[in-house]
């Protein structure tokens, strides 16, 4: 990695991360959708729901992170999808800069506004009762988690704000991704479920995502979960990454 390709990227990111502090509001709400789906199911739907002995709010956690993180990145297909729109990648075209680092700034930025829509859940959780006896390694290990499923679902993101032909369809993408943990056992076991929706909750990735992060906030032995969980996470954001660059690739030549 170049020194000339990090340097663009910097200057890049400190642009786009004014844009975020200048629309606090963008943060905002991608944590509240998450934070009233929490509420809702903790207060009202929490009280006729099994999902062990513990307490719902600790069972529950695992499935609203990763619902932030999927409300987040429509906010970078959206900007990403104003920014081709406002003329500004073919101002940086006629620049001597590296060319990956535009995109490369957009989702550096999604993965900073991220972190701080996960850290304020993560608040309003504790106020709600949620408690984790889990070491530094453990916390490390769902950070780690959460920051390669950010950019994979980020650099997923990336392919409809370059290609979308309206601001709706740059960001209604992530609406799949934001109901998909409801087919999973982020709510409820899965052993609960019907047969053919028991299957497929069982072997999609939200699954061994949020299992996995639930073991180490309760500090119990992951098994083969945080390995099929990492599989997942890095195999989607490889496959995204080459789709982003080269649908890039093909929107400025």
């Amino acid at each position: 990695m170049s020194t000339h390709f990090v340097g663009d990227t910097t200057v890049l990111l400190g642009r786009s991360l004014r844009h975020v502090t200048r629309s606090l509001d963008t943060i905002i709400t991608t944590a509240v959708m998450p934070i009233a789906f929490m509420l809702l199911f903790v207060y009202v739907f929490g009280g006729a729901i099994e999902a062990g002995t513990g307490s719902y709010v600790d069972y529950l956690l695992p499935g609203i992170l990763l619902i932030t993180v999927a409300t987040g990145i429509s906010y970078t297909a959206f900007r990403l999808f104003l920014d081709l729109q406002s003329g500004i990648f073919e101002r940086f075209q006629s620049m001597p800069i590296a060319r990956s680092s535009v995109l490369w700034a957009h989702v550096l930025t999604s993965l900073v506004a991220n972190a701080i829509s996960l850290v304020v859940v993560l608040l309003v959780a504790l106020l709600m009762g949620f408690r984790s006896g889990a070491g530094v390694m453990a916390w490390l290990a769902v950070a780690a988690i959460l920051v390669v499923f950010t950019l994979a679902l980020t650099w997923l993101a990336v392919i409809p704000g370059l290609t979308a032909k309206s601001v709706d369809g740059a960001s209604a993408f992530s609406y799949p991704l934001i109901f998909l943990p409801f087919v999973s056992s982020a709510f409820v076991p899965t052993a609960s479920m019907p047969g053919p929706v028991r299957a497929f909750a069982e072997h999609q990735p939200v699954t061994s995502i949020v299992d996995t992060i639930r073991r180490l906030f309760a500090e119990q032995p992951v098994g083969s979960d945080i390995w099929v969980a990492l599989a997942w996470c890095v195999g989607v954001l490889v496959v995204a990454y080459l789709l982003a660059m080269a649908t890039y690739r093909r929107k400025v030549a």
